[in-house]
């Protein structure tokens, strides 16, 4: 009796420290393909190098932010993914947690760099795409200008997402730049898309399906939108194109931070490292068509010539200054459907 009391203490023992390292974390991100690139692989691949399960709760990046705020006093999440825009706030609200030292930080474009408390995960550009056939068709030389969108000859079959829509925001803050504007005086940028650019817009539309169909359907042939989706749309054989413009496109991100909370998990600082890892960072872009933000991955060239790829790329893409943004685009989006969008 003796021994089997004995081999049951050391049993327990043995145990116990197994038990106690069981760890979860709780993930909000996206849905859709995202969120099957996560349970496909990603999740997979993290569980067998840590042990960590994954609980996934997906949701865009507004709900997502609204699940933060609601949560702030009894955090929920331990890490989560959403775009910039709402990411500066989440940080403006101090809802993320200092990011912890890992070499892996040293490898990433400087671009990427959000402050320290979260990290641009994945890059898409915001730039030109157009209808190759219909150019070809009537003659017209491939666009390489912002300024392309206030030429008379697309009158009526330019495509632009509204202000609502971080597309539409950033030809904006573009055209404000183009004229001597910028965040901080965004008048240009309204004179400019009120007086050159709306009149050769066929619809200022926020649906990528609907945005898709009025090119399949030839209404339009000009537009703005992300790398990410027009690469979309050219998978499935439809003749388009994404343009960098020759004044420089602008990025959008998709960003990540560990939620802050008092009992937070050295694990959730685990999987924002493990998510910026070159491994990882090419599964993103291959299934999201997202730009790496680590200098150290490598692409196939089908891949890399679908997404924001490289030193040379990356540098010339700009990023907006939310901290500005976000304070004033509650009065550019009441300006915008008084004036734009009538």
């Amino acid at each position: 009796m003796k021994n089997l009391l004995k081999l049951a203490s050391v049993f327990s023992l043995a145990v116990a420290p197994m038990l106690s390292q069981a760890v979860t974390l709780n993930v909000g991100s996206y849905g859709g393909s995202t969120e099957q690139a996560f349970r496909d692989s990603i999740i997979p691949m993290f569980k067998e190098k840590t042990g960590v399960d994954i609980t996934y709760v997906p949701g865009n990046s507004t709900d997502t932010l609204a699940k933060l705020v609601a949560q702030k006093k009894h955090p929920q999440f331990d890490v989560v993914l959403i775009d910039d825009g709402p990411m500066e706030q989440a940080q403006q609200f101090n809802l993320c947690a200092a990011l912890a030292p890992a070499p892996v930080y040293q490898d990433l474009y400087p671009l990427s760099n959000m402050g320290k408390t979260a990290v641009a995960l994945g890059v898409v550009a915001t730039g030109l795409f157009y209808n190759k056939e219909a150019f070809a068709k009537a003659g017209w030389a491939a666009p390489d200008s912002w300024l392309d969108l206030e030429d008379p000859k697309f009158r009526q079959k330019v495509v632009i997402p509204p202000i609502s829509n971080g597309y539409g925001l950033h030809t904006l803050i573009k055209f404000a730049e183009l004229n001597g504007g910028g965040v901080k005086d965004i008048e240009p940028g309204f004179k400019a898309i009120i007086d050159k650019v709306a009149p050769n817009v066929l619809a200022w539309e926020p649906s990528p399906g609907k945005m898709s169909e009025l090119f399949q359907n030839g209404s339009g042939v000009l537009g703005v939108w992300g790398s990410g989706r027009v690469e979309a749309l050219k998978n499935t054989g439809f003749p388009v194109e994404f343009v960098y413009p020759k004044e420089g496109a602008v990025a959008l991100f998709t960003a990540v931070c560990p939620v802050a909370r008092p009992d937070a998990k050295p694990e959730a600082q685990q999987f924002v490292q493990f998510l910026l890892s070159p491994e990882i960072q090419a599964i993103l872009a291959k299934t999201q068509a997202w730009g790496p933000v680590n200098s150290k991955t490598r692409l196939t060239p089908e891949v890399a010539a679908a997404v924001p790829y490289g030193p040379e790329q990356i540098g010339k893409l700009e990023a907006v200054d939310y901290s500005v943004v976000n304070v004033e685009r509650g009065k550019w989006a009441n300006r915008w459907n008084r004036t734009v969008e009538r």
